[in-house]
């Protein structure tokens, strides 16, 4: 499973993250006009022959610096947290969204592309159209992200930091239905994630404000990771990858006997004169398998 911990900006922090366990880092650029910092520019570079990639923000959607921002940086995944819909939860100008990402892509096609998809907190506008926004960047995602839509979202015109959980329900269709892998985000903490992760089957999950410092108030400090936190969510996410594979691993054997059970018993079965029960027990065995064999399809592509 994948872990992405997000607003790693020094190098420092990049290797806590890294001896901690993180696979994904995250950094955030906050302006256009500020966009090369020679110091970030060092954190994303420390992931480079590593098994650890480097993603990134930028809080702006000009194309030209956009495309500066990867020949500066050249991070492994960009990624892409637009709102995509009015505060009403109505989606406006998608096609834009779609066409600019077509570019980057056809541009700078080594560069993976992370997009989140909007999700509002369960109960919160339940015909947010999620699976349809989904739908229409498929083609163009390497990964996509969950994270948690409001109307009055902390960064106008972009989803996250907002420290609220997404609608679990929504994050598990959006799992079903995904062809590119799924990671969870939206108000995930070292408490928290173990469910969130089981309940969605998602391939990872990412945290960004409920792993960092919080004030005397006990308000989450933008941009200071808590390492003993991060430290317990990439524990939390460990714990579920290896629950399950215990369970991949139950269920393949199942599987095994579920198969040599209903070899005998088709091999035990007299050339005439088949009773009605002998053929009931076959097809109750080879619906067993079948549910087996879609579980474990399913498992294999969190």
């Amino acid at each position: 499973m994948i872990v992405q911990i997000y607003e790693i900006q020094t190098p420092e922090e990049a290797e806590k993250c890294i001896e901690l366990g993180v696979d994904h880092l995250g950094s955030v650029i906050l302006r256009q006009d500020e966009w090369r910092l020679p110091l970030l520019r060092e954190t994303v570079r420390l992931t480079e022959g590593t098994r650890h990639k480097s993603s990134m923000i930028p809080l702006f959607r000009d194309l030209d610096t956009v495309f500066r921002v990867f020949d500066y940086y050249r991070p492994d995944y960009i990624h892409f947290c637009d709102a995509l819909t009015d505060v009403n939860g109505e989606i406006r100008g998608l096609e834009k969204f779609v066409e600019f990402q077509e570019t980057v892509k056809g541009k700078f096609p080594e560069i993976g592309i992370i997009r989140t998809i909007p999700i509002p907190g369960e109960g919160d506008a339940p015909d947010f159209p999620s699976l349809e926004m989904a739908r229409a960047f498929e083609p163009i995602s390497d990964l996509f992200l969950t994270d948690t839509w409001k109307e009055d979202a902390p960064v106008e015109g972009f989803v996250g930091i907002t420290g609220e959980t997404v609608d679990r329900k929504t994050a598990q269709e959006l799992v079903r239905q995904s062809p590119i892998p799924v990671i969870l985000a939206g108000g995930l903490s070292p408490e928290n994630v173990h469910g969130a992760l089981r309940a969605a089957g998602a391939a990872g999950a990412d945290s960004c404000t409920l792993t960092n410092r919080v004030d005397p108030s006990g308000s989450p400090i933008r941009f200071e990771k808590d390492f003993v936190k991060v430290g317990d969510f990439v524990k939390a996410v460990r714990e579920v990858e290896a629950m399950l594979g215990e369970e991949r691993e139950e269920k393949s054997a199942r599987l095994a006997s579920l198969r040599a059970e209903l070899l005998d018993r088709e091999k035990a079965l007299p050339a005439h004169s088949v009773r009605p029960h002998q053929l009931l027990a076959i097809e109750a065995l080879e619906d067993q398998i079948d549910v087996l064999e879609k579980e474990i399809v399913d498992d294999a592509m969190v």
